[in-house]
């Protein structure tokens, strides 16, 4: 594992480990538009992938490894408990 590549799939899971919704996860890492972050989590067939930057991977390993600034949501968002 690279320590500053991430693919999406692997974005994904980080998020939902996370608890954070798009906007939330756009927030933390300083993404003005949540848009972008679903762009993120397109696998590369998508048309609209974007590539995680460096910079992007080492704030979501430090929030995996616990790390969390003064501004951390508290949503406590989790796609698995949504009602359907």
């Amino acid at each position: 594992m690279s320590y500053d590549r991430m693919d999406a799939d692997e974005f994904r899971m980080a998020q939902q480990h996370l608890g954070l919704s798009d906007a939330s996860m756009a927030l933390m890492l300083g993404i003005s538009d949540p848009q972008h972050v679903r762009r993120l989590k397109a696998g590369p067939e998508a048309g609209y992938a974007r590539e995680i930057k460096p910079w992007h991977v080492r704030l979501i390993r430090a929030y995996l490894e616990g790390y969390r600034p003064a501004d951390w949501p508290q949503e406590n968002f989790s796609p698995r408990m949504r009602r359907t």
